[in-house]
C-alpha cells in the first residue's frame, strides 16, 4: 500500500483534547477503509506566517499513513466540511522516517539546552 505524511492545522481556539479528538477520528476514517496510521504527532500549538481565516495561530498534526488512495481521498473530503481545520497537506512518499519527525527533534534540542540566558 502507498505510504503518507499528512499534516493538518486547526484552529487556535479549540483545545489539545479536541484536536486529540479530531485525530483519532480521522484516524478511525483510515483505519475502516482498509488503512493504518504508522504515527501520530501533536507538534503543539504554534505561531503562522500569516492570517488564516482570522486565526494567528494554529495547532499542527503529523500522521503517517499507510492506505490505500481511497481511504486518504476519504479523509480529505471530511476535512474540508469540518470547520475546525484550517488547512491539510498530504504527500506521497517512499518510506516513512524513523524516529521523531524533525519538528520533534527541534523540540527536544530546545529542552536539553536548557532555559534561555
Amino acid at each position: 500500500m502507498p505510504l503518507y505524511e499528512h499534516v493538518f492545522l486547526a484552529r487556535q481556539d479549540v483545545s489539545a483534547q479536541q484536536v486529540e479528538d479530531l485525530t483519532k477520528t480521522l484516524s478511525d476514517v483510515i483505519t475502516s477503509n482498509g488503512g493504518s496510521i504508522e504515527k501520530s504527532e501533536y507538534w503543539g500549538l504554534k505561531s503562522l506566517q500569516f492570517r488564516i481565516r482570522k486565526n494567528r495561530k494554529a495547532h499542527f498534526t503529523l500522521l503517517n499513513i499507510e492506505a490505500p488512495a481511497s481511504a486518504v481521498t476519504e479523509m480529505e473530503r471530511q476535512m474540508r466540511i469540518n470547520e475546525d481545520i484550517l488547512r491539510f497537506l498530504t504527500v506521497r512518499v517512499d518510506a516513512h522516517e524513523e524516529g521523531p519527525s524533525a519538528m520533534m527533534q527541534k523540540r527536544d534540542d530546545r529542552e536539553r539546552r536548557g532555559p534561555r540566558r
